[in-house]
């Protein structure tokens, strides 16, 4: 055993029983429990033209979007390097995106207009502060904005929207900025309206557990206000430390324990959004029941602010638990990573809170570039992995449930090996490696991310044919959320490189669409694959999608060139 007295191991070749240690995630106390039996436990108006048919609607709509594909080879490609990070600028997504001559541009009257409703100091010009706004989290997509406002309250924001409506000033709403589809930046000169102010709660119900605040609050600092409270946030991301709330419900994000408490449409009661003409509507409800009429709020969910700013949020917040346990585990293939789903499912049933899966290039790319991170199944690399948490309120249940489903895989052959956190110190830095590929990731130099749901049987065979595909030119990186079928493919190399996105794209989302999967599972669809919602969604769909934004936002102000193929919505 060595020095591994923090974690407890599991040894396919040790039946004998030993005494084990549980641990609560919220004291550092340890409780000495029974014997372990069996395994030893150390261890995203209808369209002018589109009058006739729908099957010559279809034609002409799919032919717009098949020249759109055409021109994939004419992005931008200025290649920079920052912090020792390449990166390219995409930007002005030249052949692609044009800008809409029918905006406005900035002058020196808009600016004084925004002074004399938010002060000086919260209408930013500085050039460094511009510069880390126009620029998203991976340095691959950045816009030109001259202006970023900082609104401290909801009637702000609609000051500043009926004044850019007015204008025809396109707006690009802004919270943490950790978007990884060029959602949250600019593609040109939009003013960018951060949230960053709007950072209050409201109230908090400890009876109902429902959590009233601002759409600038971050995600952690929510995280730790529920915990002080003897609650959780029922969403959980890598990015927590900076995303905010607000973003988080516009781009509908999933996160990391969806698999137990569900997505945003289901946790979120009520929203305050600003509409595009400077209009707030107010369907900041309360009620866990409320069946008057259309359940606007939705529409606001994953809309990526291109329908309506978020600026308030009420959401229901589950108690939290005292009996945590986390197991990083290791399989030999992923039929035993999908069989081993299937039984937790089964067995551990109700306290099952998370299910992660990541291969042995993921695991070699944090242990290679994330400092003071460890394998914690040394000396072995093992092709699979997993991250499983139950979350309960009964600690010796829990404990007998767990060590049973261990066991049964373990004699079943589908652990290979496997270690169970003994204290919080354990959790945190097993979940450290999970959390901590998409950092890994862009360290390691250009990275191609691939957001995609796709039916869990056949998740995995997409990775082995980018694999093929690829060859030795870039390595492909798997990793997700296995319980929810999500899975985030990656594709790494040194550089950015025009030969290596043909190989990938239209490849990806046709491979994804053939399988009746998403492209787009919990990132959205932003920039980057705006123009490719066809291989998710119907002609039809998407036509009743743009009649939703031409009726909210008519002069297509909020968060243009995203979402919704440009090139097929009128302009201003």
């Amino acid at each position: 055993m060595g020095n591994r007295r923090a974690t407890y191991r599991l040894l396919t070749h040790s039946s004998k029983p030993l005494f084990n240690r549980r641990w609560n995630p919220f004291s550092q106390s340890q409780i000495l429990l029974r014997p372990a039996s069996g395994f030893r436990n150390c261890f995203d108006e209808n369209y002018r033209g589109f009058q006739p048919s729908v099957e010559s609607q279809k034609k002409s709509f799919l032919s717009c979007l098949r020249l759109l594909r055409d021109h994939r080879g004419t992005i931008g490609s200025g290649i920079g390097i920052g912090n020792g990070i390449q990166h390219r600028c995409y930007g002005s997504m030249a052949g692609l995106v044009k800008r809409n001559p029918a905006f406005s541009e900035l002058n020196a009257e808009d600016i004084r207009y925004f002074e004399g409703i938010l002060g000086e100091k919260n209408v930013i010009q500085d050039d460094e502060r511009l510069m880390t706004a126009n620029t998203d989290w991976m340095r691959k997509y950045k816009g030109s904005s001259k202006l970023m406002l900082l609104p401290k309250s909801t009637e702000e924001v609609s000051q500043i929207l009926k004044y850019c409506n007015s204008r025809c000033l396109a707006v690009v709403p802004q919270g943490g900025n950790t978007g990884l589809v060029g959602g949250s930046v600019p593609v040109f000169d939009e003013v960018i309206i951060n949230l960053s102010s709007m950072n209050n709660i409201i109230s908090f119900d400890k009876v109902s557990g429902i959590l009233v605040c601002e759409a600038g609050c971050i995600l952690e600092n929510l995280i730790a206000f529920l915990d002080n409270e003897g609650f959780i946030m029922p969403l959980d991301l890598g990015a927590k430390g900076s995303c905010q709330i607000g973003g988080n419900i516009s781009t509908n994000a999933g996160g990391l324990r969806l698999l137990r408490y569900g997505s945003l449409h289901g946790t979120v009661l009520g929203l305050e959004a600003v509409l595009a003409n400077g209009n707030v509507l107010d369907i900041l409800g309360t009620l866990r029941k409320d069946n008057t009429g259309y359940d606007l709020k939705h529409l606001f969910i994953g809309s990526e602010g291109s329908l309506g700013i978020v600026t308030k949020v009420s959401i229901l917040t589950p108690p939290k638990l005292s009996s945590v346990n986390v197991a990083f585990l290791a399989c030999k293939d992923y039929d035993s990573c999908q069989r081993l789903l299937q039984d937790a499912k089964r067995k551990l049933g109700e306290i099952l809170s998370a299910f992660e899966f990541l291969d042995s290039q993921a695991m070699d790319l944090v242990l290679h570039h994330l400092e003071g991170v460890r394998n914690p199944l040394p000396p072995s690399r093992h092709n699979f992995y997993l991250l499983i948490e139950t979350t309960g309120s009964d600690e010796s249940n829990d404990k007998q449930k767990l060590e049973a489903f261990l066991l049964r895989s373990l004699e079943n052959g589908l652990i290979s090996d496997g270690v169970l956190a003994q204290d919080i110190n354990q959790a945190s830095s097993f979940w450290r490696i999970r959390e901590g590929i998409p950092e890994a990731l862009l360290k390691a130099g250009a990275v191609y991310k691939y957001d995609l749901s796709i039916p869990v049987e056949k998740m995995y065979n997409l990775v082995e044919e980018m694999q093929d595909r690829l060859g030795n030119v870039a390595k492909t990186v798997a990793y997700g959320h296995l319980g929810d079928g999500n899975l985030h493919l990656n594709v790494s190399s040194p550089q950015y490189d025009d030969k290596i996105l043909a190989q990938i794209e239209p490849f990806v989302y046709e491979w994804t669409s053939k399988y009746r999967g998403s492209i787009s599972a919990e990132h959205g669809l932003g920039l980057m694959k705006a123009n490719e919602i066809l291989y998710s969604k119907s002609v039809e769909t998407v036509q009743l999608m743009a009649s939703i934004k031409k009726l909210l936002d008519p002069r297509e102000i909020l968060n243009p060139y995203k979402v919704l193929p440009q090139s097929l919505i009128s302009a201003c």
